[in-house]
């Protein structure tokens, strides 16, 4: 059941802030915190549980040793020590919260630190050069579509899965769509890039990552987001950095226009549940933030 609820603001510890949150970015660590598929994530705290991970707001209170923030700041981290960020007020750990550089608006700032930061993460990983091809598997969600931009932007060739709904943001953003409603995915990959991928990019994970992952022309290259089991296949699990650093890197991308997620829906805090719900059963194309402030 989710349902909304007063709470006392909560107060930060050594090493963590207090951010008056403006926008919350809702993605699928969210319902699977929710439905505890992943057991330990986010310390596996007891419920009930405020959701949301990421968050961009105005910092309100500083706690014991927080360096190079301050109040008033306009900032935007990861809460995964946090209270959740669908709320009014909730924590950032420090030393993964970075402030909002000039000309960058918090609603796309909300979405750097899942989406924007893990599109960096798993192109530093797989480190192609210019010309080479990657296949985005999943490439019509928030982080499939951040991958395909940025992986445009390092110019790359970059071929896209997703339904059909997916096709007209990827194929917006210069992406060669591959419909796996309408056809084989193996075979359409296989004839777009005979010699095989250099590298492949699992948004989706089980059969669907198994399917795909053949014709990497290097099995190392097949990077997968959320299924470890990928290293059975020869492959790697993506490295995430959530620090500060990254976090400012994303956001000189973003206001280079290189890393742009795409925000598709925006919802009030009232709607948080039915924002969650889009997300989770896959009907939304690009990313999904809730508006608080």
């Amino acid at each position: 059941m989710q349902e909304l609820f007063d709470r006392p603001d909560p107060v930060p510890g050594r090493g963590e802030v207090l951010i008056r949150v403006d926008v919350a970015g809702v993605n699928s660590l969210d319902h699977l915190l929710r439905s505890g598929a992943v057991d330990g994530l986010d310390s596996g705290r007891p419920f009930p549980r405020v959701l949301g991970m990421e968050a961009a707001g105005t910092v309100l209170a500083l706690g014991e040793d927080v360096n190079s923030i301050e109040v008033g700041d306009a900032v935007f981290g990861f809460a995964l020590t946090g209270g959740g960020t669908y709320a009014e007020t909730t924590l950032l750990a420090a030393p993964d919260t970075a402030r909002i550089l000039d000309g960058l608006s918090a609603t796309l700032a909300a979405t750097l630190p899942v989406a924007g930061a893990t599109a960096v993460d798993v192109l530093d990983q797989l480190d192609l050069p210019a010309g080479a091809t990657v296949l985005v598997n999943g490439v019509g969600g928030g982080v499939g579509l951040a991958v395909a931009r940025l992986a445009i932007g390092r110019e790359l060739r970059v071929i896209g899965t997703g339904s059909t709904g997916k096709r007209e943001h990827a194929e917006g953003i210069g992406v060669r769509f591959v419909d796996y409603t309408a056809e084989d995915v193996v075979v359409a990959a296989r004839e777009l890039v005979p010699g095989g991928f250099d590298g492949i990019v699992g948004l989706v994970g089980g059969t669907s990552l198994r399917t795909v992952a053949p014709p990497a022309r290097d099995p190392r290259n097949v990077i997968a987001v959320g299924d470890a089991s990928v290293t059975d296949l020869g492959g790697r699990f993506v490295e995430r950095r959530v620090d500060r650093e990254n976090l400012e890197r994303s956001a000189r991308l973003a206001l280079a226009g290189l890393l742009a997620p795409a925000i598709t829906a925006v919802h009030p805090l009232s709607e948080a549940p039915a924002a969650l719900a889009a997300v989770e059963n896959g009907h939304t194309s690009g990313i999904v933030v809730i508006k608080v402030a």
